[in-house]
C-alpha cells in the first residue's frame, strides 16, 4: 500500500524540509503538496529548488500535487478570491489556468505523475456554460500538464458540478481522453455514497483524497473517526486498475487547531488499512 499525506494537514504554516523530513521518518512513502503560495510558493525559485534538492537526496516521493484554489497569498485565508476553471467570465478563467500553469511548472525540477484538480467550486451546479468553461480551460492544462509528464485528475466535489457521474460524463463527450480521476471518500459521503460513487469513477481512478465524516460536513477527520464503512471502502479500492502497488492512499486531513494530529496516528490508519486488506487475501 503506498503511504502518501496531503500537506493540507499543514496549510497554515510553510511547507519546510523538516516537515517533509518527519513524513519520510514516519515512513510514509509519497506527499500530495497542497499550492496555497502561503505554504508553497510554487512561482518562488528559490522554494521550488529548496525543495528539489531535498527531493532528490530522500526516499519520499512528490506524488502529487493539488491545483490552487485561490490567487492570494497573505496568510489570512479568509481574504482570498477563489479560482476556477469553470468560471464563465473569460478573464478570470484564464487567470485560473494561468495559475495553474505555474503550479505545473514545478514538474520541471520535480518530477510528479498527478495534478489533483477540481472541476468547480464546491457545491456548485452543474450547467452547459460552466462545463464549457472547464473544457476550454482543460484542453489547454492537459497539453500542458503532458509534456511535463503529469496527468490532470479531476477530484469528485459536493454538488452537482463535481459529482462522479459529471465527471465521467464530461471526460466521455470532451474526448479529453488524458483525464483521470481522483476519488475523494468523505465528499463522496456527503453526497451519494462511498462505493456508489467509486464504482461510477472506478476505471478511471489513479489516486485519492482519504478522510472521514459524519456525512453532514466535509471535516477531513481521521479514518475511523467518522461514519463511513471503511472495510467496505478498501475493498472496492481493491477492485481498481490502478498501477502495481495497489491505488495509493493519501490522506487529506484538515488542520482544526482543536488538537495536535500526531504523525502516529496516521500511521496506526495506514496500519490498520493494511491489516485489513492482507486479512482479505487469506
Amino acid at each position: 500500500m503506498q503511504r502518501v499525506v496531503s500537506t493540507y494537514l499543514y496549510v497554515n504554516q510553510k511547507l519546510t524540509t523538516g516537515l517533509l523530513g518527519e513524513l519520510a521518518a514516519a515512513g510514509m512513502h509519497g506527499v500530495e503538496v497542497f499550492c496555497d503560495r502561503g505554504h508553497f510558493d510554487y512561482r518562488s525559485p528559490e522554494q521550488v529548488r529548496t525543495l528539489a534538492e531535498w527531493f532528490r537526496d530522500h526516499r519520499l516521493k512528490l506524488h502529487s500535487m493539488h491545483a490552487p484554489t485561490s490567487r492570494d497569498f497573505s496568510v489570512r485565508r479568509e481574504s482570498r478570491t477563489p479560482i476556477s476553471i469553470s468560471d464563465g467570465e473569460r478573464v478570470r478563467r484564464l487567470d485560473a489556468v494561468d495559475e495553474i500553469k505555474r503550479a505545473l511548472e514545478v514538474a520541471e525540477h520535480i518530477p510528479f505523475p498527478f495534478l489533483t484538480q477540481h472541476l468547480g467550486a464546491s457545491r456548485e451546479e452543474s450547467d452547459p456554460r460552466r462545463l464549457e468553461a472547464a473544457c476550454n480551460s482543460l484542453e489547454h492544462l492537459a497539453m500542458f500538464a503532458k509534456q511535463r509528464g503529469v496527468t490532470i485528475a479531476l477530484e469528485n466535489t459536493p454538488g452537482s458540478l463535481g459529482a462522479p457521474a459529471t465527471l465521467r460524463q464530461f471526460i466521455a463527450d470532451t474526448r479529453l481522453t488524458d483525464l483521470r480521476l481522483c476519488f475523494d471518500t468523505g465528499h463522496a459521503h456527503m453526497e451519494e455514497g462511498v462505493t456508489p460513487s467509486f464504482e461510477t469513477m472506478r476505471d478511471l481512478v489513479v489516486t485519492t483524497h482519504v478522510h472521514d465524516n459524519k456525512g453532514e460536513k466535509d471535516d477531513h477527520l481521521l479514518p475511523f473517526e467518522g461514519s463511513i464503512d471503511w472495510p467496505a471502502t478498501l475493498k472496492a479500492f481493491a477492485k481498481a486498475p490502478a498501477a502495481p502497488g495497489g491505488l495509493p492512499i493519501v490522506l487529506e486531513l484538515k488542520d482544526t487547531g482543536a488538537r495536535a494530529l500526531p504523525l502516529n496516528e496516521m500511521v496506526e490508519v495506514f496500519d490498520r488499512f493494511e491489516g485489513a486488506a492482507a486479512a482479505r487475501t487469506k
